[in-house]
Order: structure tokens, then sequence, then C-alpha cells
């Protein structure tokens, strides 16, 4: 009788403790699909994403063509101070499709971070506005700077045709720019993250454009931030989608209260 009793102890047992697969099966998929509603789409991220393929196509370019002419062509599309005061809306545009160096994955990671989600908060069209906005100001600033030095003696007249080509200006002002539509921890972690980046450019490099380019660039961003949170809440949110639940089997019993078989998700 005792062992009869134990076993039936053990069988009407309610199981102990939350289920711990469940759970584990659920921050894995809460991850996942964390992770893929922020995976840059055409859909999502159509600016993002041409723009990526157009810095790609000229990185490549410039690794397979003819050096001269690649030389030619991305001079030609400097913003340094010449073209500047001479042709300064080809220098404005095409300096922007070029970058600095033979490397495109950087890029790659860049935009992922920084224009990729605040296309996805505000639209293709103000992602593309506070691209160029930051391209621009910082481009005028930083060689503001430099035609200054120049004419005042402080730098010599080379100065005025170095190359001054990349998307650095556009990363750096979209970095500053969604680091508005975070949370204040977030920002903090952005706005550190662009300052130490900056601050080791500027050790390393020793370079007046990047020095004067960078950090307007990020507070170029920041000072579109007022802009940007009315336009985050003017911007409409997908509704949800409605999602039909099959109607039970024969012999089941209906749900309590008659409840609809409409389920919004």
């Amino acid at each position: 009788m005792a062992g009869l009793r134990r076993g039936a102890g053990r069988v009407g047992a309610s199981p102990a403790g939350p289920p711990y697969g469940m759970l584990r099966h659920g921050l894995r998929t809460g991850v996942v699909e964390w992770l893929l509603a922020r995976v840059p789409t055409p859909r999502r991220n159509p600016f993002t994403l041409g723009y990526l393929a157009v810095v790609g196509a000229t990185t490549t370019f410039a690794k397979l063509a003819d050096p001269e002419l690649v030389q030619r062509l991305q001079e030609a599309s400097s913003s340094d101070g010449h073209n500047l005061l001479q042709h300064p809306l080809r220098a404005l545009l095409l300096s922007g499709f070029w970058v600095a160096g033979e490397v495109w994955m950087p890029y790659l990671w860049g935009f992922a971070v920084t224009l990729a989600p605040l296309e996805r908060r505000i639209g293709p069209a103000r992602a593309a506005a506070v691209f160029a906005i930051g391209h621009v100001t910082a481009t005028l600033l930083s060689q503001g700077v430099v035609i200054t030095a120049v004419e005042t003696g402080r730098m010599e007249t080379a100065a005025l045709d170095y190359l001054d080509i990349g998307v650095s200006y556009g990363v750096l002002t979209c970095l500053g720019a969604v680091a508005g539509l975070l949370p204040w921890r977030g920002r903090l972690v952005a706005l550190g993250g662009a300052g130490l980046l900056i601050a080791e450019q500027i050790l390393t490099e020793r370079d007046l454009v990047t020095a004067v380019g960078h950090p307007a660039a990020v507070l170029t961003g920041v000072a579109l931030w007022r802009w940007l949170r009315r336009a985050q809440a003017r911007r409409p949110r997908p509704r949800p989608r409605a999602r039909r639940v099959e109607a039970p089997a024969a012999g089941s019993s209906p749900a309590p209260g008659g409840a609809p078989v409409l389920d919004v998700r």
C-alpha cells in the first residue's frame, strides 16, 4: 500500500516551475525576429541599398580600371578647394560617390548601423536629405577652413588640391541624427562611440579636413534632432495584419463567450 501511495503521488503532482524549454525557445525566436526586422531590404531601405550599390560600383571600377583614368575621375569629383571654387555643384555631388581607399566592406557596416536604421524610422526621402545635408555642410565647413588657412598664409597653396572624396560625412551625420531617436542609453553609446572614433582619427591622421569635417558632420546630425522627431511622429505606422484563425474542428467546443475568429497580431 505504501508503494501504491508513492506512485499515486507522483502521477497526481503538478510540474514544478515554469516550462524552461518553451522559455528558451521563445527567447531564441524573439532574437531571430528582432534581427530579421532590422536586416536592410529593398522595401525597408531602398535609399541605403541603392547608395551602397553605387558606392560598390565605383569601388569596383577603381580597382579594375586604368589607374590614370581613375585618378582623373576622382580629381574631377573631389570637393577640394579649387573644385569648390570653380565647379561647386559637381564637386559636392560626385565626391560622395567614391570611398576613400580600396576597401568597401567597412562602409557596408557603417551604412547598416547608421543610415539603414535612420531610413526605417523616417523614410527614404528624409534619410537622403539628412545624408546630403551632412555631406554638404561638413564639406563646406572643412574646405572653408582650408581656403581661409591658405589665404592667410598658414597653409601652402597645394592644400587646395588635396583629394577630398568619400561618404564619411554623410555616414557620421546619420549616426548623429539617429542617436536622437534612441533612448538615452543608446544615445550615449552612439555619441560616445562617434567621439572616440573622431578622437582616434584626429590623433593618428593629423589632417585638418578630418579634424573639422568629422565633428561637424556629427553635430549636423545632432542639430536635426527636433526635425527628425517631428518627422518620426508624423510618419504613418504599418497597420497590423489580421490573421484568420482556423474554425474549430467538428465536435470541439467553441471559444468561450462566442469569441470571433479574427485574431489581430
